[in-house]
């Protein structure tokens, strides 16, 4: 069984088929995936989805994009939302210069709220950095050392550096279709460097479809393309890649239910 540990299904690219998309899913072989927040708003259509299905839990977040539009968001809020959604993480939160849709100055504070708010609930929290390496670190290294927490550096393709410090402080890596792209090297080689029992899968779909679906869009079946190019990366079976990947995700979600997916 594999994973999938992040994906953004609602919104416009999968109104009309949704339920094929999630079968094509169940027929590769992916038991179970974790929807992913953008923002509050999106909250109840993400939601809707993860009550609907017992494989897909959710997460509470504000991607570092939107940080413009929730300069007012506050720790006690998220932790609040998680509890009564039952969220199992905290995020798609953190850093990204590349786009500055949201400046430096809006999105710290807003990333900060999601770290206390992690810090709190002890749930996974799921950053994105692009571009922000120094600031990312600087912010989780005094994080971690006033209050541990859980941590997931999404969709990695930033720098060795940030990569290091992040599994010094006990971060998981996850990493998605980028990793079949040919001129993706740099990514392989943290892949390479990344110890097993650290390492997740991922879409992040609709976005990255690997190859050989590059330039499509992107499904969480498709997360076995991933799950094979990392078993090659680490020299082991696609299927040993699937394991591991696996109590590797129920390891860090700790509110995922296991057995629930087991009984499907």
């Amino acid at each position: 069984m594999l994973i999938d540990s992040h994906v953004n299904l609602h919104g416009e690219k999968y109104e009309e088929d949704l339920p094929e998309v999630l079968q094509r899913a169940r027929e590769a072989g992916v038991g179970a995936m974790l929807a992913i927040s953008d923002r509050l708003s999106s909250q109840a259509a993400i939601q809707a989805i993860s009550n609907k299905h017992d494989n897909i839990w959710h997460s509470v977040g504000v991607h570092p994009h939107h940080a413009k539009d929730y300069s007012d968001l506050t720790a006690a809020q998220l932790i609040e939302l998680a509890e009564q959604s039952g969220a199992i993480g905290i995020g798609e939160c953190g850093l990204d210069l590349y786009y500055e849709y949201s400046e430096l100055k809006d999105q710290q504070p807003v990333f900060q709220a999601h770290i206390e708010a992690a810090q709190t609930t002890q749930l996974p929290l799921i950053i994105h950095t692009r571009r922000a390496d120094e600031y990312t670190q600087a912010m989780l290294t005094e994080a971690s050392a006033a209050q541990p927490l859980p941590l997931l550096m999404h969709c990695y393709t930033s720098g060795k550096v940030l990569a290091e410090k992040a599994l010094e402080l006990g971060a998981y890596v996850s990493f998605s279709g980028i990793l079949t792209f040919k001129k993706a090297d740099d990514v392989r080689e943290i892949a390479q460097m990344v110890p097993l029992e650290r390492l997740l899968v991922e879409t992040d779909c609709p976005y990255l479809a690997p190859v050989p679906h590059r330039g499509r869009r992107c499904e969480p079946a498709h997360v076995v393309h991933v799950a094979e190019k990392l078993a090659e990366i680490k020299g082991v079976s696609p299927e040993e890649m699937g394991q591991v990947t696996t109590d590797n995700f129920f390891r860090l979600f700790t509110r995922a239910d296991r057995a629930q997916v087991a009984a499907i």
